[in-house]
């Protein structure tokens, strides 16, 4: 019985690297943005059919997460929808680690509103009143208008907690870059809990990624300046950047990426890959003709 059992578990751990055919499968670590959590598992899932050797492992937790793992060396590909900070190359080249920026994909970050909030449109000054600290604007009446079942007439900030590349690029693209968030916001962990705080909460406003628009809330068309046009957020704006908050998508490698990473990267970057963030809601980075 013994000696069934130790060629029972032989052949478990055969099979669990890849049989008899001397192969086994690579695993890349991939973490960081929100934004991209979910185009990043739909990559990972259709990479499945194209090389069934290679597993991606996907988690969120934020830019600045993915970031420090990245530099760490505890992950393969950082996902991130800001810019790496000065502070943050500077631990990554004192840590040996020279970062490599790849632009996945474009987005048009979505102010939100309860539908049943009758504005339409807000200026990027309007926003930074609202979100801004030393910024004087509180209630909806002081935008002359009255919310429905807003009740306070209080304006709910709905916001992303500070690890977060949508909370840095809104302060950096809205607020300024010398410019703090006001006190007294609801942090939100992920994009989809800002979405869904704001559809749940009539005198709430909150910034997310275009992908996580429902039916159930408002988006809104956002002017650069008083007398700008107002344009709403879409691919097609995203695309060609007349949208005032768009923004790109990156991932971030420790240096040139090689073997199954390097190959992975170009699959994202190629036609299938960019049909794939299309279809999540986000603006490729090329021209791609998608059935």
């Amino acid at each position: 019985m013994k000696r069934l059992a130790i060629v029972a578990l032989a052949l478990f751990a055969t099979a669990a690297c890849g049989g008899g055919s001397g192969s086994s499968r690579t695993l890349i670590q991939n973490k960081g943005s929100d934004t991209l959590v979910s185009v990043a598992q739909a990559w990972a899932e259709a990479y499945k059919e194209v090389d069934a050797n290679v597993a991606v492992a996907v988690t969120g937790g934020g830019s600045g997460t993915g970031i420090s793992s990245m530099i760490n060396g505890t992950v393969d590909i950082a996902n991130a929808s800001r810019k790496m900070k000065e502070s943050e190359l500077e631990a990554a080249r004192g840590n040996g680690v020279e970062p490599i920026e790849h632009v996945v994909g474009f987005d048009a970050l979505a102010v939100y509103l309860h539908p049943d909030n009758p504005i339409d449109v807000m200026s990027l000054s309007q926003l930074a009143e609202i979100y801004g600290e030393g910024g004087e604007t509180e209630t909806w009446s002081q935008l002359g208008v009255t919310v429905p079942g807003c009740d306070s007439d209080e304006i709910v900030r709905v916001s992303r907690q500070n690890n977060s590349g949508t909370y840095v690029y809104f302060q950096e693209a809205v607020l300024g870059v010398e410019r703090d968030f006001k006190l007294g916001s609801l942090d939100m962990h992920g994009s989809k809990d800002v979405v869904d705080l704001v559809e749940n909460t009539p005198c709430a406003i909150g910034y997310s990624g275009l992908a996580y628009a429902t039916d159930h809330v408002k988006l809104v068309s956002v002017m650069s300046a008083e007398d700008a046009p107002a344009v709403a957020p879409s691919v097609d704006t995203a695309i060609d950047g007349s949208y005032p908050i768009a923004r790109p998508l990156m991932m971030y490698t420790a240096g040139q990426p090689t073997g199954a990473v390097g190959t992975y990267l170009e699959w994202i970057l190629g036609d299938v890959g960019q049909c794939i963030i299309l279809d999540k809601g986000y603006a490729p980075v090329t021209s791609v003709s998608c059935s």
